[in-house]
C-alpha cells in the first residue's frame, strides 16, 4: 500500500512543479463509506509536506454537512437525520463554491468548515487555505460525482483518486467505526446503518463518478481504518 502512495506523492509533487506560481493543483479522495479514503487523504498530504515543507493541505467535505438546525426544518425531518450523510444531505453549492473560489484565487486566504463529532455539526472557519499551499486534497465521498453541483466542484480536480474496498470488508470497518464512535449504540444499530445508508451512499457515488480518474485499491490493513 506504501508504495501505491509513495506513487500518488511524486506524481504530485511532479505536477506542482510544473505549475505557475499563481496556480495549485486539486486532488479529489473519494471512495465507498468504510474504504479508508480518509487515511489516504492524510497519507498523501503527509507525504507531500516531508517532500515539500507545507506545500499541501487537506480539507474534508463533512464540513459541508448541512447542520442539524437545517435538517430539523426538511419535509422529513427524520428521514433526513436517519439518511445524514446521504448526497441531499450536504450543500453541494456551496462546497462547490469553496473549490472553485481555491482554484482561482490563489493569493488569497480561504477558510473552510470541518466536522465536530461530538456536535455532530459542522465548525466554521476551522481549516486555512494559505497561498503557499500548492496542492489541496478534497477528501470525501462526492468530490469526484458527475451529478448536479458536485460536478461543477469535480471538474475543477486536477487528479480524481478513487479508493476502492469490497463492500463485505467496507461493511465491517463500518459497524465497528459507528460502535466505537457512539454513532451506534450496539452493532445491530450500526449493522443497520450501514446496510440502509452507508453502502446505499456508496453505490450512489459509485455510479455518478466524474471521469476520468485514478482507482487506488485498498488493503486489509488495520491503520487504514
Amino acid at each position: 500500500m506504501q508504495d501505491q502512495v509513495d506513487q500518488l506523492v511524486q506524481d504530485l509533487i511532479n505536477k506542482a512543479e510544473s505549475l505557475d506560481p499563481t496556480e495549485r493543483s486539486l486532488v479529489g479522495v473519494s471512495g465507498i463509506p468504510g474504504s479508508g479514503k480518509s487515511s489516504l487523504a492524510v497519507r498523501l498530504v503527509t507525504g507531500l509536506n516531508a517532500a515539500s515543507k507545507d506545500i499541501a493541505i487537506c480539507v474534508g467535505m463533512d464540513g459541508w454537512h448541512y447542520p442539524r438546525s437545517t435538517l430539523s426544518k426538511f419535509p422529513n425531518p427524520k428521514e433526513a437525520f436517519d439518511r445524514r450523510g446521504a448526497e441531499w444531505t450536504f450543500d453541494a453549492k456551496r462546497f462547490a463554491d469553496f473549490v472553485t473560489l481555491v482554484k482561482k484565487e490563489t493569493t488569497m486566504v480561504h477558510s473552510a468548515p470541518s466536522f465536530d463529532h461530538a456536535k455532530k455539526d459542522p465548525l466554521e472557519d476551522d481549516v486555512v487555505v494559505l497561498p503557499s499551499h500548492r496542492v489541496v486534497v478534497f477528501e470525501g465521498l462526492y468530490c469526484n460525482c458527475d451529478v448536479g453541483e458536485w460536478r461543477r466542484a469535480a471538474q475543477e480536480l486536477d487528479t480524481r483518486l478513487v479508493f476502492q474496498v469490497s463492500k463485505d470488508e467496507a461493511r465491517q470497518r463500518l459497524v465497528t467505526r459507528h460502535v466505537k464512535t457512539g454513532v451506534a449504540k450496539d452493532e445491530e444499530e450500526a449493522l443497520w446503518r450501514a446496510e440502509n445508508n452507508d453502502l446505499p451512499n456508496g453505490d450512489w457515488l459509485m455510479s455518478n463518478l466524474l471521469e476520468p480518474y485514478t482507482v487506488v485499491k485498498s488493503i486489509d490493513d488495520p491503520s487504514w481504518r
